[in-house]
């Protein structure tokens, strides 16, 4: 699975408005659809707050923040599965990311086109939805298709996971002709990884992001109750954003200046710091972070990792010559107010390599190469 969230959507939604701002690359927005074609990629900084408590306490020479990172995939449109609108290539870009950022227009413009003709979450996200469902739905059947032949191999393991497969299979291509999302089956770690070579487009976790105008910044419209209410029969996240009001925020030059915006419109934090983090956390990635007087910086690292995994984030020679990790949580630094005090509670812990790293652990690996 790709280590990043792509960003999809009907043309003219504002993704590539949404993507600009989150980056501060200039990708192409037009008033016209597919002015997107080959996607943009952007690395972006995730807001933490912990990283800059931590900080405050080190007083490090300088800050690095872990980053991710997020593909604007060009508009999809109906037909798509079947090649409309350039849909072959861009499925394609959608199955190498890692979980989808579903970017649906709620606001009314008169001035911006959509390709509809009418401003319709519901509808939209079902053309979107009904898209994948049928791309993926194309990729099961074929699978299907070839059971008989794995179930009569010679090679018992073969055998074994298309008999595994085939119950898995079936409940797939049913809710797939339903314009059902695969990962609305809800399948346990076993059955998953039993179909995981198929790379379904569905069993991707999915984030509704309402792109909202700015009389509804503060407040949720009937087009946004309508996108959650679709969420929850799928178990998908939803964050409103204000694409016009983030572009504005994109192009101030200081932290303060930006500040001062957001406070000026009455709200704390803005929509694209809450899509960085749902994205970050739809990876199922976690953040651990080393410190000291010339550096303080966060690492990405998958949630279950164990710690020599975890060093190797930093170098391959660190999980290759992992000896041991010395180990304390951010919160006691918080709590306690140094890593002195943090030893004398007996907070500070060394761990071998059977020690799953927790988010927000602070570690100082030991290894020999």
């Amino acid at each position: 699975m790709g280590m990043n969230c792509g960003i999809v959507g009907l043309p003219n939604v504002g993704k590539s408005t949404i993507f600009s701002a989150l980056t501060s690359a200039p990708a192409e927005a037009a008033n016209y659809p597919f002015c997107t074609i080959e996607p943009n990629v952007g690395i972006v900084h995730v807001p933490d707050d912990r990283l800059d408590k931590i900080t405050g306490f080190v007083k490090p020479q300088r800050t690095v923040p872990a980053i991710t990172e997020f593909v604007d995939i060009a508009g999809l449109v109906k037909g798509a599965s079947k090649g409309e609108g350039l849909g072959n290539q861009f499925l394609g870009h959608i199955r190498q990311v890692g979980a989808i950022c579903h970017v649906v227009r709620c606001f009314d413009d008169g001035d911006i086109i959509h390709v509809a003709g009418k401003v319709d979450p519901v509808s939209d996200i079902e053309v979107i939805n009904i898209e994948l469902a049928l791309a993926d739905l194309e990729s099961v059947t074929k699978r299907v298709q070839t059971l008989d032949k794995f179930m009569k191999s010679q090679d018992k393991k073969v055998q074994e996971k298309a008999k595994i497969s085939k119950p898995i299979l079936e409940r797939l291509v049913k809710a797939l002709e339903e314009g059902l999302p695969a990962r609305s089956l809800n399948l346990d770690a076993d059955e998953a990884e039993a179909i995981s070579d198929l790379h379904l487009i569905t069993m991707k976790k999915m984030l509704y992001v309402c792109n909202v105008d700015e009389a509804n910044i503060l407040k949720e419209n009937d087009y946004v109750k309508a996108v959650r209410a679709i969420a929850a029969k799928e178990g998908a996240g939803v964050i409103t954003i204000c694409g016009k009001i983030e572009s504005e925020i994109a192009a101030l030059e200081s932290k303060e200046e930006k500040e001062e915006f957001l406070k000026d419109i009455g709200i704390t934090e803005s929509g694209l710091s809450k899509m960085i983090r749902a994205g970050y956390d739809m990876l199922d990635m976690y953040t651990y972070f080393t410190a000291g007087v010339q550096e303080v910086r966060a690492w990405t690292f998958p949630k279950g990792a164990k710690a020599p995994q975890a060093a190797g984030v930093i170098h391959t020679d660190f999980e290759r010559g992992f000896i041991k990790a010395d180990v304390y949580h951010c919160d006691d630094l918080f709590a306690l107010g140094s890593e002195a005090k943090v030893k004398e509670a007996g907070k500070f812990r060394m761990e071998g390599k059977e020690y799953e790293v927790k988010d927000g652990d602070i570690i100082h690996f030991k290894f020999n190469v």
